[in-house]
């Protein structure tokens, strides 16, 4: 069994790569390919495609930098967020940037965006495309998501996409949320969730693990871990419909059997 360090260090290898090849691609799960597949079918398929597949719109692709939306999503949690202007948001693990951009144009020049990414050349590609979005208030931090560089009751609302479920802390996860969370501040999360019993091959698989489906957590364990954080009015939906995108995450076996996307949301 790996320890939290192995899985960890598994994860920011894979996404460190991810970002240092952005215009090639070679991740399973989370991503496409940009040169004329995933890395699991032969299928042509565009990071907009995958996108779309999950909630976005062409609109939304429009508002961002070239290279800030990366495939990397299982939902779109600005369709749950309820963003107002002037809100303070922060994005957990961040990546290129996309949420975080998408969020900057619904809080407006009076709100503020901070996106937090355990990848530094994530980091770096989140800004240089905030630099050439000209998108002034959103900000990229180095950290861990169970040890965040924010400080308490800072923040109006939480958003992250298909992260979570890649920390092996999320009880960590969630109590740092609830420490930054200002008193009625909400979540609003897109991940996975586990459905059914995960197979022990594909739970001891760490390329799956950074592939955003050994690491998901059933509905109910993550009531738990966010009751047990002080959280209320919980709410956690998983889509049927991501079936259809989930079981092109890998070849040779279909995971919709195991997990299904969802939204997570909960108030402090």
């Amino acid at each position: 069994m790996e320890t939290t360090e192995q899985i960890r260090n598994a994860v920011r290898r894979h996404y460190s790569q991810i970002a240092e090849n952005n215009q090639v691609g070679n991740a399973c799960g989370c991503r496409p390919s940009a040169v004329g597949g995933s890395c699991c079918s032969d299928k042509p398929v565009s990071y907009e495609e995958i996108s779309m597949k999950v909630g976005y719109s062409l609109a939304d692709f429009q508002q961002v930098p070239d290279g800030a939306n990366m495939g990397l999503e299982c939902g779109n949690p600005q369709a749950i967020a309820s963003l107002k202007e002037g809100e303070t948001v922060l994005d957990l693990g961040s990546g290129g940037g996309f949420d975080a951009f998408l969020a900057a144009r619904q809080v407006g020049k009076s709100g503020k965006v901070i996106g937090v990414d355990m990848t530094p050349e994530m980091i770096t590609l989140a800004r240089e495309n905030a630099r050439k979005g000209q998108f002034t208030q959103v900000e990229f931090r180095l950290g861990e998501i169970e040890h965040l560089p924010v400080a308490d009751q800072s923040v109006d609302v939480i958003i992250s996409n298909c992260v979570i479920n890649l920390s092996p802390e999320k009880q960590q996860v969630f109590h740092e949320a609830f420490r930054v969370l200002k008193k009625g501040g909400r979540l609003a999360i897109s991940d996975v969730v586990a459905t059914s019993v995960i197979p022990e091959h594909v739970l001891s698989d760490l390329e799956l693990y950074s592939a955003c489906v050994s690491g998901a957590s059933t509905v109910s364990d993550l009531e738990a871990m966010l009751q047990k954080a002080g959280f209320s009015n919980i709410r956690i939906k998983p889509k049927d419909e991501s079936r259809s995108f989930i079981k092109d995450w890998t070849s040779g076996e279909n995971l919709s059997q195991y997990i299904l996307s969802a939204t997570i949301e909960a108030v402090r």
